[in-house]
């Protein structure tokens, strides 16, 4: 796994710990990231919801200098799978 995937594992998991549903991360060229029941880990799984992204738009919703909603919007986070889902991933990040 690269780099920016091990820091976005450490990141996430202070920020979510566990997650009732399962969700995955893409970052382009870099790996996936899956969250769920048991943590966050980097991981490749089926998930109810997969979110893709560019390491800048990822980094920047990890930080807070991107809203997830606003990169959705305009097409910088593809969304894969249930919405509500994603929502809840939205709220736990915040």
């Amino acid at each position: 796994m690269s780099d920016i995937v091990n820091a976005a594992v450490e990141k996430l998991s202070e920020k979510i710990g566990s997650f009732s549903s399962t969700a995955k991360f893409v970052i382009e060229d870099e790996g996936s990231i899956m969250i769920d029941d048991s943590g966050v880990r980097a991981g490749d799984d089926a998930a109810d919801v997969t979110l893709t992204a560019s390491r800048e738009t990822f980094e920047g919703i990890l930080d807070g200098s991107v809203n997830p909603t606003t990169a959705f919007m305009s097409g910088k986070l593809k969304l894969d799978g249930d919405m509500s889902v994603a929502m809840q991933l939205g709220q736990a990040l915040s």
